[in-house]
Protein backbone atom coordinates (compact mmCIF):
# COMPACT_ATOMS: atom_id res chain seq x y z
CA UNK A 1 0.00 0.00 0.00
CA UNK A 2 1.30 3.23 -0.42
CA UNK A 3 0.77 5.87 2.06
CA UNK A 4 -0.41 9.28 1.50
CA UNK A 5 0.73 12.79 3.90
CA UNK A 6 -2.38 13.28 6.37
CA UNK A 7 -4.46 16.62 5.47
CA UNK A 8 -5.33 18.95 8.98
CA UNK A 9 -9.23 19.28 9.05
CA UNK A 10 -10.86 22.77 8.86
CA UNK A 11 -13.76 22.45 11.28
CA UNK A 12 -14.58 26.21 11.44
CA UNK A 13 -18.26 27.85 10.95
CA UNK A 14 -18.01 27.50 7.41
CA UNK A 15 -18.30 23.86 7.42
CA UNK A 16 -20.84 23.81 10.54
CA UNK A 17 -23.25 25.84 8.56
CA UNK A 18 -22.96 24.26 5.56
CA UNK A 19 -24.21 21.22 7.04
CA UNK A 20 -27.25 22.62 9.71
CA UNK A 21 -28.34 24.29 6.11
CA UNK A 22 -28.28 20.89 4.12
CA UNK A 23 -30.02 19.32 7.34
CA UNK A 24 -33.02 22.05 7.52
CA UNK A 25 -33.16 21.84 3.93
CA UNK A 26 -33.47 18.15 4.04
CA UNK A 27 -35.12 16.52 6.90
CA UNK A 28 -33.80 13.04 7.61
CA UNK A 29 -30.43 13.50 5.84
CA UNK A 30 -28.21 10.60 7.00
CA UNK A 31 -24.96 12.04 8.13
CA UNK A 32 -22.78 10.06 5.69
CA UNK A 33 -25.04 11.25 2.96
CA UNK A 34 -24.19 14.70 4.12
CA UNK A 35 -20.78 14.79 4.18
CA UNK A 36 -20.87 13.13 0.28
CA UNK A 37 -22.85 15.77 -0.70
CA UNK A 38 -20.49 18.43 1.12
CA UNK A 39 -17.41 16.92 -0.14
CA UNK A 40 -16.00 16.20 3.23
CA UNK A 41 -15.93 12.97 5.53
CA UNK A 42 -18.28 12.10 7.92
CA UNK A 43 -15.99 12.44 10.72
CA UNK A 44 -15.08 16.04 9.46
CA UNK A 45 -18.61 16.85 9.96
CA UNK A 46 -18.63 15.29 13.53
CA UNK A 47 -15.56 17.25 14.15
CA UNK A 48 -17.20 20.55 12.92
CA UNK A 49 -19.75 19.92 15.40
CA UNK A 50 -17.61 20.06 18.77
CA UNK A 51 -19.00 21.10 21.96
CA UNK A 52 -21.98 20.93 20.22
CA UNK A 53 -23.20 17.35 21.29
CA UNK A 54 -20.04 16.04 20.06
CA UNK A 55 -17.23 15.49 22.06
CA UNK A 56 -13.83 13.83 21.54
CA UNK A 57 -12.35 11.47 23.47
CA UNK A 58 -8.84 9.60 23.57
CA UNK A 59 -8.37 6.94 21.15
CA UNK A 60 -7.46 4.73 23.88
CA UNK A 61 -9.30 1.20 22.70
CA UNK A 62 -8.23 -1.20 25.13
CA UNK A 63 -10.07 1.07 27.57
CA UNK A 64 -12.71 1.90 25.80
CA UNK A 65 -13.55 -1.66 24.16
CA UNK A 66 -13.80 -2.50 28.30
CA UNK A 67 -15.53 -0.06 29.64
CA UNK A 68 -18.32 -0.76 26.92
CA UNK A 69 -19.38 -3.80 29.39
CA UNK A 70 -20.82 -1.31 31.72
CA UNK A 71 -23.48 0.07 29.95
CA UNK A 72 -25.86 -2.82 29.60
CA UNK A 73 -27.61 -3.69 26.29
CA UNK A 74 -27.07 -1.37 23.39
CA UNK A 75 -26.95 -0.79 19.65
CA UNK A 76 -23.89 -2.25 17.74
CA UNK A 77 -23.80 -0.47 14.31
CA UNK A 78 -21.50 -1.25 11.54
CA UNK A 79 -21.52 -0.50 7.58
CA UNK A 80 -20.41 0.42 4.13
CA UNK A 81 -21.30 2.39 1.31
CA UNK A 82 -24.08 -0.03 0.70
CA UNK A 83 -25.30 -2.13 3.81
CA UNK A 84 -25.94 -1.44 7.66
CA UNK A 85 -26.15 -3.88 10.27
CA UNK A 86 -27.41 -3.48 13.59
CA UNK A 87 -27.51 -5.63 16.17
CA UNK A 88 -29.09 -5.10 20.11
CA UNK A 89 -26.95 -6.97 22.76
CA UNK A 90 -24.43 -6.50 25.31
CA UNK A 91 -20.54 -5.99 24.89
CA UNK A 92 -19.31 -9.05 26.66
CA UNK A 93 -16.95 -11.76 26.71
CA UNK A 94 -14.24 -9.49 24.83
CA UNK A 95 -10.70 -10.27 24.07
CA UNK A 96 -7.97 -8.24 22.84
CA UNK A 97 -4.82 -9.24 20.83
CA UNK A 98 -2.91 -9.19 18.15
CA UNK A 99 -0.45 -6.27 19.74
CA UNK A 100 -3.69 -4.43 20.84
CA UNK A 101 -4.12 -4.24 17.08
CA UNK A 102 -7.49 -7.38 17.01
CA UNK A 103 -10.21 -7.41 19.16
CA UNK A 104 -13.37 -9.88 19.41
CA UNK A 105 -16.89 -9.78 21.18
CA UNK A 106 -18.44 -13.09 21.10
CA UNK A 107 -21.79 -13.32 23.20
CA UNK A 108 -24.44 -14.76 21.17
CA UNK A 109 -26.06 -11.25 20.44
CA UNK A 110 -22.77 -8.93 20.16
CA UNK A 111 -20.65 -10.79 17.70
CA UNK A 112 -18.00 -8.74 16.75
CA UNK A 113 -14.12 -8.90 14.85
CA UNK A 114 -12.27 -5.69 15.36
CA UNK A 115 -9.10 -4.32 13.20
CA UNK A 116 -8.06 -1.64 15.55
CA UNK A 117 -5.18 -1.06 13.33
CA UNK A 118 -7.42 1.07 10.76
CA UNK A 119 -9.06 2.93 13.58
CA UNK A 120 -7.94 6.60 14.28
CA UNK A 121 -10.92 8.72 16.53
CA UNK A 122 -13.01 8.36 18.83
CA UNK A 123 -16.35 10.98 19.56
CA UNK A 124 -19.17 10.75 22.24
CA UNK A 125 -22.63 12.06 20.22
CA UNK A 126 -25.53 13.61 21.63
CA UNK A 127 -28.59 14.02 19.30
CA UNK A 128 -31.58 15.53 20.21
CA UNK A 129 -35.08 13.64 18.77
CA UNK A 130 -38.18 14.57 18.25
CA UNK A 131 -39.40 13.28 21.62
CA UNK A 132 -37.23 15.54 23.46
CA UNK A 133 -35.27 12.28 24.43
CA UNK A 134 -31.40 12.51 24.15
CA UNK A 135 -29.90 9.46 21.68
CA UNK A 136 -26.57 9.10 22.87
CA UNK A 137 -23.38 6.99 20.92
CA UNK A 138 -20.08 6.43 20.65
CA UNK A 139 -18.62 6.69 16.85
CA UNK A 140 -15.16 5.15 15.52
CA UNK A 141 -13.87 6.28 12.70
CA UNK A 142 -10.64 5.33 10.23
CA UNK A 143 -7.87 7.69 9.10
CA UNK A 144 -9.90 8.80 6.25
CA UNK A 145 -12.84 10.07 7.94
CA UNK A 146 -15.25 6.96 7.58
CA UNK A 147 -17.51 5.33 10.10
CA UNK A 148 -15.79 2.14 11.27
CA UNK A 149 -18.12 1.07 13.86
CA UNK A 150 -20.88 3.17 16.36
CA UNK A 151 -22.36 2.16 19.88
CA UNK A 152 -25.84 3.58 20.39
CA UNK A 153 -27.61 3.96 23.90
CA UNK A 154 -31.23 2.20 24.20
CA UNK A 155 -33.66 2.28 26.71
CA UNK A 156 -32.35 -0.47 28.39
CA UNK A 157 -28.88 0.76 28.73
CA UNK A 158 -27.14 2.76 31.64
CA UNK A 159 -26.82 6.29 30.74
CA UNK A 160 -24.06 6.98 34.08
CA UNK A 161 -22.17 4.57 32.49
CA UNK A 162 -21.70 6.02 29.61
CA UNK A 163 -21.17 9.30 31.27
CA UNK A 164 -18.38 7.95 33.27
CA UNK A 165 -16.64 6.14 30.03
CA UNK A 166 -16.39 9.37 28.23
CA UNK A 167 -15.14 11.45 31.07
CA UNK A 168 -12.58 8.76 31.71
CA UNK A 169 -11.52 9.13 27.62
CA UNK A 170 -11.66 13.12 28.08
CA UNK A 171 -8.60 14.76 26.80
CA UNK A 172 -8.43 18.49 25.82
CA UNK A 173 -4.88 17.94 24.51
CA UNK A 174 -5.56 15.71 21.97
CA UNK A 175 -4.31 16.74 18.50
CA UNK A 176 -6.33 18.37 15.57
CA UNK A 177 -8.28 15.90 13.67
CA UNK A 178 -6.05 14.73 10.13
CA UNK A 179 -7.79 12.97 7.29
CA UNK A 180 -5.66 10.68 5.32
CA UNK A 181 -6.34 10.12 1.64
CA UNK A 182 -7.61 6.20 0.81
CA UNK A 183 -4.68 4.00 0.71
CA UNK A 184 -3.30 2.61 -2.71
CA UNK A 185 -3.62 -0.90 -3.16
CA UNK A 186 -0.23 -2.17 -4.47
CA UNK A 187 0.74 -6.16 -5.36
CA UNK A 188 -2.31 -7.45 -6.82
CA UNK A 189 -1.94 -9.60 -9.75
CA UNK A 190 -3.75 -9.02 -13.41
CA UNK A 191 -5.94 -11.96 -13.90
CA UNK A 192 -3.69 -13.31 -16.58
CA UNK A 193 -0.22 -12.94 -13.89
CA UNK A 194 -2.22 -15.71 -11.61
CA UNK A 195 -1.10 -19.08 -11.65
CA UNK A 196 -5.38 -20.50 -11.75
CA UNK A 197 -4.21 -23.83 -11.64
CA UNK A 198 -2.15 -23.60 -7.90
CA UNK A 199 -5.30 -21.23 -7.15
CA UNK A 200 -7.81 -24.40 -7.23
CA UNK A 201 -5.84 -26.87 -5.90
CA UNK A 202 -4.87 -24.29 -2.97
CA UNK A 203 -8.84 -23.90 -2.89
CA UNK A 204 -9.82 -27.39 -3.02
CA UNK A 205 -7.22 -27.90 0.04
CA UNK A 206 -8.70 -25.73 2.26
CA UNK A 207 -9.88 -27.21 6.00
CA UNK A 208 -10.76 -24.01 7.83
CA UNK A 209 -12.87 -20.91 6.33
CA UNK A 210 -10.68 -18.52 8.40
CA UNK A 211 -7.55 -19.54 6.53
CA UNK A 212 -8.68 -18.26 2.95
CA UNK A 213 -7.82 -14.48 3.17
CA UNK A 214 -3.79 -16.27 3.60
CA UNK A 215 -4.97 -18.00 0.41
CA UNK A 216 -5.35 -14.69 -1.20
CA UNK A 217 -2.18 -12.87 -0.13
CA UNK A 218 -0.17 -16.23 -0.87
CA UNK A 219 -1.93 -16.27 -4.89
CA UNK A 220 -1.63 -12.07 -4.77
CA UNK A 221 -5.78 -11.76 -5.53
CA UNK A 222 -8.38 -10.14 -3.85
CA UNK A 223 -11.08 -11.69 -3.25
CA UNK A 224 -13.42 -11.15 -6.26
CA UNK A 225 -10.41 -12.27 -8.44
CA UNK A 226 -10.28 -15.38 -7.05
CA UNK A 227 -14.00 -16.07 -7.62
CA UNK A 228 -13.73 -15.41 -11.02
CA UNK A 229 -10.90 -17.61 -11.51
CA UNK A 230 -11.28 -20.56 -8.93
CA UNK A 231 -13.40 -22.49 -11.47
CA UNK A 232 -17.49 -22.97 -11.15
CA UNK A 233 -16.55 -26.44 -8.78
CA UNK A 234 -16.10 -23.43 -6.02
CA UNK A 235 -17.66 -20.09 -7.00
CA UNK A 236 -20.60 -19.50 -9.71
CA UNK A 237 -22.14 -16.13 -10.45
CA UNK A 238 -25.64 -15.38 -9.80
CA UNK A 239 -28.59 -13.20 -10.55
CA UNK A 240 -27.92 -9.58 -8.27
CA UNK A 241 -31.40 -11.05 -7.11
CA UNK A 242 -30.06 -14.19 -5.44
CA UNK A 243 -29.05 -12.02 -2.60
CA UNK A 244 -32.63 -10.43 -1.52
CA UNK A 245 -34.54 -13.64 -2.43
CA UNK A 246 -32.01 -15.80 -0.60
CA UNK A 247 -33.11 -13.85 2.68
CA UNK A 248 -36.60 -13.34 1.88
CA UNK A 249 -36.93 -17.35 1.83
CA UNK A 250 -34.88 -17.89 4.91
CA UNK A 251 -37.64 -15.37 6.54
CA UNK A 252 -39.81 -18.18 4.82
CA UNK A 253 -38.56 -20.92 6.28
CA UNK A 254 -37.45 -20.48 9.68
CA UNK A 255 -33.83 -21.25 8.25
CA UNK A 256 -31.03 -19.73 11.37
CA UNK A 257 -28.55 -18.18 9.33
CA UNK A 258 -25.35 -15.72 9.49
CA UNK A 259 -25.16 -12.16 8.19
CA UNK A 260 -22.02 -10.58 7.77
CA UNK A 261 -21.48 -7.17 6.82
CA UNK A 262 -18.36 -5.09 7.39
CA UNK A 263 -15.71 -2.43 6.57
CA UNK A 264 -12.04 -3.08 6.92
CA UNK A 265 -12.14 -1.95 10.78
CA UNK A 266 -14.73 -4.34 11.87
CA UNK A 267 -16.87 -7.13 10.80
CA UNK A 268 -20.25 -7.94 12.69
CA UNK A 269 -22.00 -11.03 12.52
CA UNK A 270 -25.95 -11.85 13.27
CA UNK A 271 -26.29 -15.39 14.18
CA UNK A 272 -29.96 -16.61 14.12
CA UNK A 273 -33.13 -16.15 12.21
CA UNK A 274 -34.49 -13.40 10.13
CA UNK A 275 -38.34 -12.89 10.38
CA UNK A 276 -39.73 -9.54 8.84
CA UNK A 277 -37.99 -8.65 5.35
CA UNK A 278 -39.12 -6.09 2.67
CA UNK A 279 -38.30 -3.10 0.52
CA UNK A 280 -39.08 0.33 0.89
CA UNK A 281 -37.59 2.57 -1.68
CA UNK A 282 -34.06 1.45 -3.02
CA UNK A 283 -33.28 -0.64 0.28
CA UNK A 284 -34.30 -3.83 1.39
CA UNK A 285 -34.70 -4.49 4.91
CA UNK A 286 -34.66 -6.74 7.89
CA UNK A 287 -36.62 -5.54 10.75
CA UNK A 288 -36.96 -8.26 13.26
CA UNK A 289 -36.66 -6.89 17.24
CA UNK A 290 -33.40 -7.24 17.99
CA UNK A 291 -31.33 -7.29 14.53
CA UNK A 292 -32.16 -4.74 11.41
CA UNK A 293 -30.21 -5.09 7.95
CA UNK A 294 -30.78 -2.17 5.50
CA UNK A 295 -29.27 -3.60 1.92
CA UNK A 296 -29.35 -0.69 -1.42
CA UNK A 297 -29.83 -3.10 -3.71
CA UNK A 298 -28.92 -1.16 -6.67
CA UNK A 299 -25.69 -0.70 -5.52
CA UNK A 300 -25.17 -5.23 -6.20
CA UNK A 301 -22.87 -5.16 -8.72
CA UNK A 302 -22.54 -8.84 -8.66
CA UNK A 303 -23.68 -12.55 -6.41
CA UNK A 304 -21.75 -15.59 -5.92
CA UNK A 305 -22.68 -18.57 -4.66
CA UNK A 306 -19.56 -19.79 -3.27
CA UNK A 307 -18.26 -23.29 -1.66
CA UNK A 308 -15.20 -23.79 0.19
CA UNK A 309 -13.80 -27.26 1.67
CA UNK A 310 -13.49 -27.49 5.51
CA UNK A 311 -12.49 -30.17 7.53
CA UNK A 312 -16.87 -30.19 8.72
CA UNK A 313 -16.96 -31.14 4.42
CA UNK A 314 -18.39 -28.24 2.41
CA UNK A 315 -19.44 -24.44 3.99
CA UNK A 316 -21.62 -22.59 1.55
CA UNK A 317 -21.94 -19.24 1.23
CA UNK A 318 -23.91 -16.75 -0.83
CA UNK A 319 -21.81 -13.03 -1.32
CA UNK A 320 -22.65 -9.67 -2.93
CA UNK A 321 -20.21 -7.22 -4.85
CA UNK A 322 -20.37 -3.41 -5.71
CA UNK A 323 -19.50 -2.20 -8.53
CA UNK A 324 -16.14 -1.24 -6.63
CA UNK A 325 -15.42 -4.69 -6.29
CA UNK A 326 -15.56 -4.50 -2.71
CA UNK A 327 -17.45 -7.26 -0.43
CA UNK A 328 -20.85 -5.67 1.11
CA UNK A 329 -22.30 -8.71 2.26
CA UNK A 330 -22.30 -12.43 3.18
CA UNK A 331 -24.56 -15.20 4.14
CA UNK A 332 -24.02 -18.36 5.75
CA UNK A 333 -25.94 -21.45 7.67
CA UNK A 334 -25.35 -21.00 11.21
CA UNK A 335 -23.01 -23.24 11.94
CA UNK A 336 -20.48 -24.11 15.00
CA UNK A 337 -16.71 -25.36 14.93
CA UNK A 338 -16.83 -29.43 14.22
CA UNK A 339 -20.54 -28.97 13.02
CA UNK A 340 -21.54 -29.97 9.17
CA UNK A 341 -23.11 -27.45 7.19
CA UNK A 342 -26.95 -27.49 7.96
CA UNK A 343 -28.85 -29.60 4.82
CA UNK A 344 -31.58 -26.82 4.47
CA UNK A 345 -29.44 -24.21 3.94
CA UNK A 346 -27.21 -26.32 1.35
CA UNK A 347 -30.49 -26.95 -0.53
CA UNK A 348 -31.57 -23.28 -0.44
CA UNK A 349 -28.45 -21.90 -1.98
CA UNK A 350 -27.63 -24.88 -4.09
CA UNK A 351 -31.65 -24.31 -5.87
CA UNK A 352 -30.45 -20.69 -6.89
CA UNK A 353 -29.96 -20.76 -10.63
CA UNK A 354 -26.12 -19.52 -11.94
CA UNK A 355 -26.35 -16.56 -14.66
Amino acid sequence: MTMQQPIPVFAGADLLGAWQHLRQSQPGLRIRDGAALLNVSEAELVYASLGRGVQRLRSDWQALLHGLKGLGQVMALTRNASCVHERHGEYDNISIGGSGRLGLVVNGAIDLRFFMREWSSLFAVSEPQKNGNMRRSLQIFDRQGAAVHKIYLTEHSSAAAWFDLCDSLSDDSLEPLTIVPPQIEDGLLDDVAVDELALQADWAALQDTHHFMALLKRHGVDRLQALRLVGEQWAQRLPEAALTDTLEQVAACGQSIMVFVGNHGCIQIHTGPVQRVGRLGEWFNVLDPDFSLHLRETDLASVWRVRKPTADGIVTSVEAYDRQGELVIQLFGERKPGQPEQSLWRALVERQSAR
